[in-house]
C-alpha cells in the first residue's frame, strides 16, 4: 500500500519488504540501490554467482512470477546462510509485528508476519520455539515457499521448501 510520493526510510521499505512481502518496497529500494530495477537484478544476478548458485536467475527484486525468474532449495540457502552474516538482517527476519508510523501520506500501519514458526498470529499450529525468521513467499506459480532457521544449544539448521500447496480439510487449512 505505498503510494507515489510516500516517504520513507530504508529501514521503513526493509520492514516493509521483510514483515509484510511488499513488492513495490522491493521495487523502491532496487531503483534506489542501483539506479534502476534492471540494474539491481543484474546485481542480484551476479551476486547469486559469486555465492555458488549454480540454479538461479533473477529477472525482478521480488519474487513475482515470471518464467525466467527461478531458484533451487540450494541456492536459497546459499543466499539465506551469507544474509545471516549481517545482523539487520536477522532483526528484519525475526520481526513479529512491525508498526510503520504516521507518513506523509498514510496513517499507522501495523504489520504482522506471515511465518507461523514465529508468530501465531495467522496460524497457531506451526509456532517452534527455536525458529528464528526467515522469509515466507507465495505465488500461485511457485506455492508457498518457506526459507526457516532455528537454533537450539549449539545446533543450528536452515530449512527451505519451496511449492507447498494449502490443503483445506474439515473447514481448516493448512499448508502441506
Amino acid at each position: 500500500g505505498i503510494q507515489a510520493g510516500e516517504q520513507l526510510t530504508v529501514e521503513q521499505l526493509l520492514y516493509c519488504v521483510m514483515v509484510q512481502s511488499a513488492n513495490e518496497a522491493c521495487y523502491i529500494l532496487a531503483e534506489a540501490v542501483s539506479g534502476s530495477v534492471y540494474a539491481f537484478v543484474e546485481e542480484m544476478n551476479a551476486e547469486a554467482e559469486r555465492l555458488g548458485c549454480e540454479d538461479t536467475h533473477f529477472v525482478n527484486p521480488c519474487g513475482l512470477h515470471d518464467p525466467e525468474h527461478y531458484t533451487s532449495a540450494w541456492d536459497m540457502y546459499l543466499i539465506v546462510k551469507e544474509a545471516m552474516n549481517y545482523s539487520m538482517f536477522m532483526t528484519l527476519a525475526n520481526t513479529k509485528t512491525y508498526t510503520l508510523p504516521v507518513t506523509n501520506m498514510s496513517e499507522e500501519r501495523t504489520f504482522h508476519t506471515t511465518n507461523g514458526l514465529i508468530d501465531r498470529w495467522r496460524y497457531t499450529e506451526y509456532i517452534y520455539p527455536y525458529a528464528q525468521g526467515i522469509k515466507t513467499g507465495h505465488t500461485s506459480d511457485a506455492g508457498y515457499c518457506l526459507v526457516s532457521y532455528a537454533e537450539q544449544g549449539s545446533r543450528s539448521l536452515i530449512g527451505v521448501v519451496l511449492g507447498a500447496q494449502a490443503v483445506t480439510e474439515n473447514g481448516s487449512t493448512t499448508i502441506q
